[in-house]
C-alpha cells in the first residue's frame, strides 16, 4: 500500500503535464467550432441548425458517458482508458476534417464526444492516484488552470486558423497533439489501478445514459425550439421529465445493488462516506449555473453590440484566461496550507464580484478597456475556484472510487453548465425582447415617417437571433445608412440592459455557491490531510499495475 508521502509514479509532475495534452486538446476543441458556424454553413452547406447541433452533439455525449466512463477507468485501469480515449479524439478529429457533409462532421462530432468522455475522469482519477494529499492542491491548481483558459483559448485559436487556414484545420490540428500524447502516456504515465476488481453494472448504464440524455437534450433543443414540440406528442418538457424518471429509477437501482451486494455504477458510499463529495457537488452544478453563460454573454456584446471581430473579441478576453491559469495554480498552493474551503469561498464571492463590476462598467458604447477592471477580478477569481472545488469534492474519496467520484463530479457541472445556458438563453431572451420594442419606440423619431414602423417590428425581429435588424431593400442610400446606424444603437442599448440583469442573477448564484462553501468540512492550515490514498481495508491495496 502506498504511503501518503510516495506517490506511485517516480515522476507525477511530468505524469500530470501528459495527461494535460490531451485533456486541454479535448476541452479547446469544445469551444473552438463555435467561431466556426458562420464559415460551416457556407463552405460544406449546413443550415443553422444543423451546425448547432454539431456543436450540441459533442456536448450531449460528453455530458451522458462521464458517469460511465468514470467507472470503466477503475475496471480496466486510467492509463488504459486515456490512451483509448486520446485514440478515439484523434481518429474522430481526422473524420471531422474529411467530412464532406454535415452528416458526415455531426457523426465526427459524436465520435469526437465519445473519445472526450472517455479520457475526462482518468485525468482526475490519476491526480487522486498517483498524487500525495499533501501535493494535491497543487495538482489540481494545473487541472484547474486547463479547465479555466481551455475553453476561453477556443475562439482565439479558432480565429486565427480560420484567418489563414481552412476551416478543417481547426480539427487537423489536434492529430499531431493526439498522436504525441498517445506515445509519451505510453511511455511515463504508470498503469494503475485500484487493486479491488470490480464489475460493470449494464442495468446502471442504460438508466443513467437514458436519463441523462432525455435531460440534456431537452435542455439544449428546449431553447432553440422554444420549449414546444419536437415532434408529434412528443414536447421538450416530456423529455425532461422521462429523463429525471429515469435517473431516478437509476438511484433506486443503485440501492438495489448495494443491498444485493452488487457493484452499482454510482457507488452511494460517495455520498455516505463524509460530507464533502455532496456538496462539492452540489457547489459545482450552481458555479456551472452561475459562471457558463457569462462568456457568451459576453462575446454577443463584443462582437454583435460593440462590432469587434471574432479574433479580436477573443484577443480582448485573452487577460481573462492568462489570469485564470496563474490564479489556478496559487491557487492550488493556499489550497495545501489553509484548505480548499477557505479559497474556494473567496474565489466565488470574488467571481460575483467581478460580475457586478462588469454591470457597473458595461455600456453600449464602452470602449474595451473598460472591461478590464471586471476581467481581471473575474479571471483571478476562477483561478480560484476550479482547483479547490475539484480538491475539496475528491477530498476523502477512496482511490477505489476515484473514477465513479470524477465521473459523478463531471457529470454534475456539466449538467448545470447546460441547464444555465438555457437560463441564461430564456432570460437574455426575455429582458432584450422587453426592452426592445421600448427602445425602438424611442428612436424611431430619427426616422422618416413612412420607416418607422418597419423600423420598430424590423428591430423586434431580430432580438430572437441577438443581432441588429438589417434594411429593408429599395430605400436610398441615406435611409438605408440612418436605418442602420439607429438599428444599432437600437440593439446595443437593448441588449446592454439585457446583459446586466443575465450578470446580475449569475452573480446570485455564485453568491448561493459560496454560502454552501460554509458546509464544507475544512481544515485549519495546521491540521494534517487525512491519507485520502490509503485503503481501509488491509486486503485492499490503494494501486496495482493494470494486468
Amino acid at each position: 500500500m502506498n504511503t501518503a508521502e510516495q506517490p506511485p509514479a517516480q515522476r507525477p509532475w511530468l505524469v500530470l503535464g501528459i495527461l494535460c495534452i490531451g485533456f486541454f486538446m479535448s476541452l479547446l476543441d469544445g469551444s473552438i467550432v463555435n467561431i466556426a458556424i458562420p464559415t460551416l454553413t457556407h463552405r460544406i452547406g449546413a443550415t443553422y441548425d444543423q451546425v448547432l447541433w454539431v456543436v450540441d452533439a459533442y456536448l450531449l455525449v460528453f455530458s451522458v458517458l462521464l458517469i460511465t466512463t468514470g467507472r470503466l477507468g477503475d475496471i480496466f485501469g486510467y492509463r488504459r482508458l486515456f490512451l483509448t480515449g486520446v485514440s478515439v479524439f484523434t481518429i474522430a478529429s481526422t473524420l471531422c476534417g474529411l467530412a464532406g457533409s454535415p452528416g458526415q462532421l455531426l457523426g465526427a462530432r459524436v465520435l469526437q464526444g465519445l473519445g472526450a468522455a472517455i479520457l475526462f475522469p482518468q485525468v482526475i482519477s490519476s491526480i487522486v492516484a498517483i498524487f500525495p494529499p499533501r501535493l494535491r492542491g497543487r495538482a489540481f491548481g494545473v487541472f484547474g488552470a486547463i479547465v479555466g483558459t481551455a475553453p476561453m483559448l477556443g475562439p482565439i485559436v479558432g480565429g486565427v486558423v480560420l484567418a489563414h487556414l481552412d476551416w478543417r484545420w481547426i480539427f487537423f490540428i489536434n492529430v499531431p497533439v493526439g498522436a504525441v500524447t498517445v506515445v509519451l502516456a505510453l511511455l511515463f504515465v504508470p498503469a494503475v489501478r485500484p487493486g479491488h476488481a470490480h464489475q460493470l453494472d449494464l442495468v446502471g448504464v442504460a438508466l443513467a445514459t437514458a436519463g441523462l440524455t432525455g435531460i440534456v437534450f431537452g435542455l439544449v433543443e428546449g431553447e432553440r425550439s422554444d420549449w414546444a414540440t419536437i415532434s408529434g406528442p412528443i414536447s421538450v418538457p416530456s423529455v425532461i421529465v422521462v429523463g429525471a424518471l429515469l435517473l431516478v429509477l437509476f438511484v433506486f437501482w443503485q440501492r438495489v445493488q448495494r443491498g444485493r451486494r452488487g457493484e452499482p455504477l454510482m457507488p452511494l458510499d460517495l455520498f455516505a462516506s463524509g460530507r464533502n463529495f455532496p456538496v462539492g457537488n452540489w457547489i459545482g452544478f450552481v458555479f456551472q449555473l452561475g459562471m457558463i453563460g457569462v462568456s457568451f454573454v459576453l462575446v454577443i456584446y463584443l462582437q454583435t453590440a460593440r462590432g469587434y471581430s471574432p479574433l479580436q473579441a477573443g484577443l480582448i478576453l485573452l487577460p481573462n484566461a492568462v489570469l485564470t491559469a496563474l490564479g489556478s495554480a496559487v491557487a492550488g498552493r493556499l489550497s495545501d496550507k489553509i484548505g480548499a474551503k477557505f479559497v474556494l469561498m473567496a474565489g466565488m464571492a470574488t467571481l460575483a464580484l467581478g460580475l457586478v463590476v462588469l454591470v457597473v462598467m458595461a455600456r453600449a458604447d464602452a470602449a474595451a478597456w473598460q472591461l478590464l477592471p471586471g476581467l481581471v477580478i473575474i479571471g483571478v477569481a476562477s483561478g480560484a475556484t476550479f482547483a479547490p472545488l475539484q480538491q475539496a469534492t475528491m477530498d476523502g474519496v477512496e482511490p477505489r472510487l476515484a473514477g465513479a467520484a470524477s465521473g459523478v463530479a463531471g457529470t454534475t457541472r456539466q449538467v448545470g453548465g447546460v441547464l444555465g445556458t438555457a437560463v441564461v438563453g430564456v432570460v437574455l431572451t426575455a429582458c432584450l425582447g422587453s426592452v426592445l420594442r421600448g427602445a425602438a419606440e424611442e428612436r424611431a423619431s430619427q426616422l422618416p415617417v413612412a420607416l418607422r414602423a418597419r423600423f420598430v417590428e424590423a428591430v423586434v425581429a431580430g432580438g430572437d437571433s441577438f443581432r441588429p435588424p438589417s434594411a429593408p431593400s429599395g430605400l436610398s442610400l441615406a435611409d438605408t445608412a440612418v436605418f442602420e446606424r439607429v438599428g444599432h444603437e437600437t440593439f446595443a442599448a437593448a441588449y446592454v440592459t439585457a446583459m446586466r440583469v443575465t450578470l446580475l442573477a449569475s452573480a446570485a448564484a455564485l453568491v448561493v455557491a459560496a454560502l454552501c462553501c460554509l458546509l464544507l468540512r475544512g481544515r485549519g492550515p495546521n491540521q494534517p490531510r487525512p491519507e485520502v490514498g490509503a485503503a481501509e481495508d488491509t486486503k485492499e491495496p490503494q494501486a496495482t499495475a493494470e494486468g
